[in-house]
């Protein structure tokens, strides 16, 4: 490994970053809400970290092996992380811990949406910001790595699929071509943003709710700058416009790149990932709203505009609120949980195991039992008109298989530290689901969980996030022999 190559990397992401602190400074400086210190505290000690790292590591040149590949995405998000933390952490309102304030980041960076903060409503303006943009530049940082980098370290779930809805990037390999790729990635998140924006502007919402809520809902990220979340704004109009929005950022954007270059609205259903989110999604909306209906929860209007939000908002893992549904009858909210682990596409902003997994084990199951009644039939694995290799099915039930142990082993430990079984398997999901609200203790916040607990939970974000094994295999020993 070319571990002086990495520092400069990171050194040159802090650097970066860094300005991130300078938008919300503006804004405490303009409306004196008393948080400028931090900020420009925080933005001396990022900014000087990342100086420091690129002196140490200024003219070292060397190619980028698969192993510096994983180390740097997987620092990525760590040290922004870490970083990330500290205007929490310094400024007096909201007064977090340094636990609090690592969880509040990295919820943040990897658009999970879990917050310990309560009293959000009266936060400082500044930090209202700051929150919502963590989401929003934690969101294009996904869908650049995972299109551009995951595929390329062969752990995203892009080359899953590959065959049938190529990319914006082909080459397996890192060439200047990701550079361009970021660049078209990078114009449409910005255009999506600025169109829901106005949406929600025209919707009712105060430009400052509207600006920051578009950052959230095309990160599907879930944070607010209200503890009411959008119930705060009571109008099913938004409701349903964010559901738009949350569905649309859910589909993959090298999808999005297609329909974008070849002007075909008709790709989103002739990819097969694409409708087997879509129909799940369908299907899910119509049984929550019906039951929601039939046990009279609420009135069949507001019972078909809440099931709706509520079950695009979580199977996309978005996560906000506009009504308690850890209070829904019998199932729901269980179900809703369920849900996360399906997730958006891949090389969405979305967080679960990925529709496309998720597609592949449905279809593996069919066909291991058509094999059953035909031992001696050959019977592909097929999406779409294209053959799945054996070697890609493999990797779908590897990461399966990792992804379901690593839930089970965190959930114990979680139960270990003294949450109850419901809300240690809700509050685990939510974060390696990249989800945020929970059940039970964890459904308004997470300010209860233990300050250990609140560790647990920040590596199990990062872990959904970064697809299980990227981080998986940095902390394996093998990893570091020679």
């Amino acid at each position: 490994m070319h571990l002086i190559v990495v520092a400069r990397i990171i050194g040159i992401l802090l650097m970066i970053f860094s300005l991130t602190m300078a938008l919300p400074a503006t804004l405490s400086f303009i409306f004196v809400d008393g948080v400028l210190n931090a900020f420009l505290t925080a933005f001396a000690v990022t900014l000087g970290c990342g100086v420091l790292l690129w002196l140490v590591s200024r003219g070292k040149q060397a190619d980028l092996g698969i192993r510096d590949g994983f180390l740097v995405v997987s620092l990525f998000w760590t040290v922004l992380g870490l970083f990330g933390a500290l205007p929490f952490y310094l400024a007096e309102h909201p007064g977090l811990s340094v636990s609090e304030a690592v969880f509040e980041s990295i919820s943040g960076l990897t658009t999970t949406g879990a917050t310990v903060i309560t009293g959000l409503d009266d936060l400082p303006i500044s930090i209202l910001f700051y929150r919502q943009f963590l989401q929003w530049l934690g969101g294009i940082g996904i869908i650049v790595i995972a299109v551009a980098i995951l595929p390329i370290l062969g752990i995203g779930g892009m080359q899953l699929y590959r065959a049938e809805t190529p990319g914006p990037v082909k080459d397996n390999k890192l060439t200047p071509r990701i550079t361009g790729t970021a660049k078209v990635l990078f114009l449409m998140y910005v255009s999506l943003t600025a169109v829901c924006t106005l949406a929600y502007w025209l919707a009712g919402m105060s430009f400052f709710d509207a600006i920051c809520h578009a950052f959230s809902t095309i990160a599907i990220g879930g944070f607010s700058t209200h503890d009411a979340s959008m119930g705060y704004f009571d109008s099913p109009l938004i409701l349903l416009l964010c559901s738009a929005f949350m569905l649309f950022a859910g589909l993959s954007f090298s999808i999005h790149f297609q329909v974008w270059r070849n002007r075909t609205p008709g790709q989103y259903f002739r990819d097969s990932e694409s409708k087997f989110y879509l129909g799940v999604i369908l299907i899910s909306a119509i049984i929550i709203c019906a039951y929601l209906m039939i046990a009279e929860h609420h009135q069949p209007w507001e019972a078909l505009y809440h099931g709706i939000f509520h079950t695009v908002s979580i199977t996309t893992t978005a996560g906000f609120g506009a009504d308690d549904f850890s209070s829904w009858p019998t199932f729901l909210p269980v179900a809703l949980i369920m849900l996360s682990f399906i997730g958006g596409c891949a090389g969405s902003t979305g967080g679960g195991m990925k529709a496309v997994r998720v597609m592949l084990i449905g279809k593996q199951g069919l066909r291991e039992m058509k094999q059953l009644l035909h031992p001696n039939a050959v019977i592909p694995l097929k999406v779409g008109q294209h053959r799945v290799e054996a070697k890609v099915v493999s990797a779908v039930w590897s990461f399966v298989a990792m992804y379901l142990i690593s839930f089970v082993f965190i959930t114990l430990i979680m139960m270990a530290l003294g949450l109850d079984s419901l809300s240690a398997f809700s509050a685990t999901a939510a974060a390696i689901n990249n989800l945020g609200p929970g059940l039970g203790e964890v459904a308004a916040n997470y300010h209860s969980v233990s300050a250990a607990g609140k560790w647990v939970l920040c590596y199990a974000m990062l872990l959904g996030r970064l697809e299980i094994f990227t981080l998986l295999v940095v902390m394996s020993p093998g990893f570091w022999r020679h």
